[in-house]
């Protein structure tokens, strides 16, 4: 299985362009993903035929979980799209659980602006097991300790919470117990989240089925909704992150939430495993 490994912003993923899925590519993703036996990654991408976009894209987390979307992902499967399949296309549809995605590549596919949809808001749906069209500044607690989060769906479930300061807080303490908590019956994504400006955001995030990784473009686009829903932010953000930062932008005329950010290339290589 020829593969090329490439990140978004740290997050970082084997990419594998195929006619079809393999068989288990749940237990497939867990040996690739391995950073001491295998390649080492976040998540396992497949590139595949789709009958709705120019492709489609499947991801599994390096736990096996397949989630709903993946921000970071697709804007590398974009540029893989771009340079080796579409003949520079600029512009294309990608496939997703969460539906179809329209991408624009800039600064010669090494830039890739990305049509995440619209934020789902209610608190069934994202899922919670509260009610209510939405889930803003609502409390949690975990371990004795007490949280207020924001709830928002990018395709996938995030948990916003705003700390004092997110480049030091103890993420991998509280981001565990946080996405196996009983108000997310699906688990969710966490991001712990400071406001230095109503335009500039730090974030650090524990992403449901990996861990903390250094960047998610789902858990920075929900985190600037839960900005503008609890009046701390403007709708056009950058979003600071362990890796690098993302443009964010949540449209007013159209409701939908812009990124754009980087896609890189790191090595070739083949899966004997």
């Amino acid at each position: 299985m020829k593969f090329t490994k490439m990140h978004g912003l740290g997050n970082d993923f084997v990419v594998v362009s195929a006619a079809a899925l393999p068989t288990e590519p749940e237990v497939l993703a867990q040996k690739v993903c391995d950073r001491h036996f295998g390649a080492g990654a976040d998540g396992l991408v497949f590139i595949l035929p789709s009958h709705t976009g120019d492709c489609a894209m499947r991801i599994f987390n390096a736990d096996g979980s397949e989630p709903e979307q993946c921000g970071n992902a697709v804007r590398c499967v974009a540029r893989y799209y771009y340079e080796r399949i579409s003949g520079a296309r600029n512009e294309m549809a990608v496939e997703t659980r969460a539906g179809i995605q329209r991408v624009w590549l800039e600064a010669g596919g090494t830039r890739v602006r990305v049509d995440m949809g619209r934020p789902i808001l209610g608190g069934k749906q994202i899922p919670t097991t509260l009610e209510g069209e939405t889930v803003v500044d609502q409390p949690v607690e975990a371990d004795g300790k007490s949280f207020r989060f924001t709830g928002v769906s990018m395709g996938n479930p995030h948990a916003v919470i705003f700390v004092e300061d997110a480049t030091r807080f103890p993420v991998d303490e509280w981001g565990p117990r946080l996405e196996t908590h009983p108000l997310f019956p699906q688990k969710t994504n966490v991001e712990f989240v400071t406001v230095h400006s109503p335009s500039q955001l730090d974030m650090r995030v524990w992403e449901r089925g990996v861990g903390q990784t250094w960047a998610c473009g789902t858990g920075a686009c929900a985190s600037v909704v839960a900005g503008v829903l609890t009046g701390r932010t403007r709708r056009n953000v950058r979003v600071r992150l362990k890796g690098g930062d993302l443009d964010i932008d949540w449209r007013e005329e159209d409701g939908r939430v812009y990124m754009t950010g980087p896609a890189t290339v790191v090595f070739e290589g083949e899966w004997l495993g």
